[in-house]
């Protein structure tokens, strides 16, 4: 079959419903154009056999840079897909962008790259940096697994240019990305993230040089036993003084966690420190977790750890996932480490770290009137709650995604930045990142452990008084897979119907506004309309007639799913008998999780 023959096949195909019209463009586009001459006899292949649902699948769309970089399957061609090629053009476009600045004529410009324990990460960061060497970047890369804050930190330590992470986190075995990061440490904003994705549509050659001849020639730097030493000191300003007798089960889950958390709390005096063993191996398949998916998100993949926490008298487990910029954990309900355990999602371990955080630099004299939190527009209130007790403001009307914080940061000023927490499991102290870090956060979690451990509480015993204090949160997430371009056509229906015809009530409760992000404004259940202070995004949020409830809809920026994220609240008034405030309001989430599934389904069916 040639060339002519397989793009009148692809029509025929589209003709017959059997692919998409978008993805026949790209298709053309990759079968006739020079730059992707190296695919065309596999492509060729694939149309013969008629594999019309894999084509559409890696043709239907070009990955964009969402909240997390550039993220999706990986597959030997594709513009929809991760490989050589668009790694390649990520790379080619960032470093075609960084030329173009005013500034870089003048300079020697420079580029740290990283990678974890992913398939193929090492083959990436080797290809992504053979193209910054051949586009005039010195390279200092990071030559084991490493974590991503380790990547954000040696972009400022090195003072770089940028800097890429070759990691997809915490999605399935069958998935790479690169997250792409400014002179900051932080990842791309705007304007930055759309000129970059510009040059990358754009990119017609992706210059290479040979990496080994590179690193001969000086040109790729080896730097990580450098960058490690700076990074673990700056974390250590963090492990102030204190108890230090907690019992701890650390598993990296297959991922690079313990060549960040294991000597981060050795330096800062953890002695009885496990890392469990089943999920001890630097494996891209995550052999031993649940669905192979490494998310410390999920209470799943804590269910064996806690039966050997029960076996050993441990007090605390903590889990980062592939890239360790996420901290999950779970504790025993008392402390008897032989009776029941429980996880801590994310929303209430940023509450007490925030809490514990606070309390400390209280302690030593470290807060003052300029003192600041940063959270997002999806994460528990209770962390705004908390941090007021402490005469400590909170900056919260970000979008979803850590860059959002250290942007905050930036634009404010580091030196009163307190602490930053997500609902998704990410968090962050200090200066010297401006990532989230699963490191810090292991060390902040020990800490906390060793200190209630001497007062004589648990963990969630103390999480216990937060929420008689300021008020019961309990949050839900909800996510709907929509996968393909009948998942995004899905998707884009759903979010328009929620702007345009929202629900009237939810769980019982009249929607008293609808925050539309999109367009920046905000609707009354009257009809009357209002500017909303917010950046523009893809999210639509119903705040219901009850103070603290509301509800969030948003197209996930790494995944092909849509997130609906639940928020209900009682009053410190309503909430001294905890059980009967847990109950009221999980009824309360299943309601409106009813209600929201019984709207999508009427929406997209």
């Amino acid at each position: 079959m040639n060339v002519e023959q397989a793009i009148l096949a692809a029509e025929q195909a589209v003709a017959s419903s059997q692919l998409t019209a978008p993805a026949l463009e790209h298709l053309k586009s990759w079968l006739t154009e020079e730059r992707y001459q190296p695919y065309q006899a596999s492509i060729l292949q694939h149309i013969e056999q008629g594999a019309w649902q894999k084509l559409d699948d890696v043709f239907w769309t070009v990955i964009p840079f969402g909240t997390g970089g550039r993220r999706g399957r990986m597959y030997e061609f594709g513009s929809n897909a991760i490989n050589e090629r668009t790694i390649g053009e990520s790379a080619q476009g960032l470093a075609t962008y960084i030329l173009e600045q005013p500034d870089s004529p003048s300079k020697q410009l420079s580029c740290a790259i990283a990678y974890d324990t992913r398939h193929r990460s090492r083959e990436f960061a080797e290809l992504c940096a053979s193209i910054m060497v051949a586009n005039g970047f010195e390279v200092y890369f990071l030559d084991e697994y490493r974590a991503t804050p380790q990547l954000s930190f040696a972009v400022r330590f090195k003072h770089c240019d940028c800097g890429i992470m070759v990691t997809a986190s915490h999605n399935p075995p069958s998935d790479n990305a690169v997250k792409v990061y400014w002179s900051t440490g932080g990842q791309i904003l705007p304007p930055h993230d759309k000129a970059i994705i510009d040059r990358v549509m754009n990119t017609r050659e992706i210059k290479k040089v040979d990496f080994q001849q590179a690193l001969a020639a000086g040109q790729v730097k080896i730097c990580t036993q450098e960058v490690d030493k700076a990074f673990f000191a700056e974390v250590h300003h963090y492990a102030w003084p204190g108890p230090r007798d907690s019992k701890i089960i650390f598993s990296p889950l297959h991922g690079v966690g313990s060549f960040a958390v294991m000597p981060v709390l050795e330096q800062a005096g953890f002695k009885d420190v496990e890392v469990y063993a089943r999920h001890a191996e630097p494996s891209g398949d995550f052999p031993n977790v649940p669905g192979h998916v490494s998310n410390p998100e999920n209470p799943a993949i804590f269910d064996e750890i806690i039966e050997r926490a029960q076996q050993t008298g441990a007090d605390l487990i903590i889990a980062t996932d592939p890239d360790c910029d996420r901290l999950g954990c779970a504790a025993p309900l008392t402390l008897d480490s032989s009776g029941p355990w429980a996880t801590i999602n994310g929303n209430q371990i940023g509450a007490l770290l925030t809490d514990f955080v606070c309390s400390k630099m209280q302690e030593l004299g470290m807060l003052s009137e300029r003192s600041y939190v940063v959270k997002t527009l999806v994460t528990t209130e209770l962390t705004r709650r908390v941090a007021a007790s402490y005469g400590v403001r909170c900056e919260g009307n970000l979008h979803v995604g850590f860059k959002w914080i250290a942007g905050t940061m930036d634009a404010i000023g580091p030196a009163d930045f307190v602490f930053g927490t997500e609902e998704s499991h990410g968090y962050l102290i200090g200066q010297y990142a401006r990532d989230k870090d699963g490191a810090v956060a292991c060390l902040l979690m020990s800490m906390l452990s060793a200190q209630l451990k001497s007062q004589g509480l648990s963990i969630h015993e103390r999480l216990a008084a937060l929420l008689r204090q300021h008020g019961y949160h309990q949050e839900g997430l909800v996510n709907v897979q929509m996968e393909g371009s009948e998942g995004m056509a899905h998707m884009q229906k759903l979010m328009q119907a929620f702007r345009s015809s929202p629900p009237q009530k939810l769980g019982g409760f009249p929607v008293a506004a609808v925050r539309d992000y999109k367009s920046l404004t905000v609707r009354a259940a009257d009809g009357s309309t209002q500017p909303l202070d917010a950046l523009p995004a893809d999210m639509v949020m119903l705040d219901l007639d009850l103070e603290g409830n509301y509800f969030a809809v948003r197209p996930s920026g790494t995944e092909p799913k849509v997130k609906f994220y639940m928020f209900t609240y009682l009053p410190p008034a309503e909430s001294q008998d905890l059980v009967a405030a847990k109950a009221k309001l999980a009824q309360r989430l299943a309601d409106l999780e009813r209600d929201i599934r019984s709207y999508v389904a009427g929406v997209i069916s």
